[in-house]
C-alpha cells in the first residue's frame, strides 16, 4: 500500500497480525542485513531497483521474528509501475544461495511525485517469503522490463 494514510502505527498492528497466521519462516538472527540487489515486480514483468536495500530483523513480545525490509526508491517510477498493476512482489537476494520472492508485500515509500526524488521504501511481509534457487532467480531477473532510473522507460 504505496502512499497509505494509515501511518506506520497502523502498519505495525496489521504486521504483527500477519505475522501471527505465519509459521516460523525467517532463517536469520536478529540483525541488520545488506542485501545485493532487490526489485519491485509487477505480474507483467515490469521493475525498478531498490537501492541500498537490506532487511532487518527483531524479535516480538512472543518471541516471534518480525522482518522489516527497507531500501531506496525514486517515487515517480514506483507510480509507473503501479499503472500496470496495483500489486507489486519483490524480488531479493541477500547472497548465496538466500535468494527470495515476497509476494504482494505491504509496501510504504515517499509521496513527493518529482522527477529525482528518492524516498525510503518499507516493506513488511504480507506471507512468508519464497526461497528460490539461485538458478530461479536468476532466470527471473533475465525476464525483468527494467523502467530506466533516468528517464522511466524500458
Amino acid at each position: 500500500m504505496i502512499g497509505a494514510a494509515t501511518g506506520p502505527t497502523s502498519s505495525r498492528v496489521e504486521n504483527d497480525v500477519s505475522q501471527q497466521k505465519m509459521p516460523e519462516w525467517i532463517p536469520f538472527k536478529e540483525g541488520k542485513y545488506r542485501a545485493e540487489q532487490a526489485y519491485l515486480v509487477t505480474a507483467a514483468d515490469r521493475a525498478v531497483t531498490v537501492e541500498n536495500p537490506g532487511i532487518h530483523i527483531t524479535t516480538g513480545r512472543k518471541g516471534r521474528k518480525h522482518l522489516l525490509g527497507i531500501g531506496r526508491v525514486r517515487n515517480i517510477l514506483v507510480v509507473e509501475l503501479l499503472e500496470d498493476s496495483d500489486t507489486m512482489d519483490i524480488l531479493l537476494d541477500l547472497g548465496g544461495e538466500f535468494t527470495y520472492l515476497l509476494e504482494m508485500p505491504d509496501i510504504q515509500a515517499g509521496k513527493v511525485f518529482s522527477p529525482n526524488v528518492k524516498s525510503t521504501l518499507r516493506f513488511y511481509p504480507a506471507s512468508p517469503w519464497k526461497q528460490l534457487s539461485r538458478p530461479e532467480f536468476n532466470t527471473r531477473l533475465k525476464r525483468l522490463k527494467r523502467i530506466d532510473s533516468k528517464t522511466g522507460s524500458e
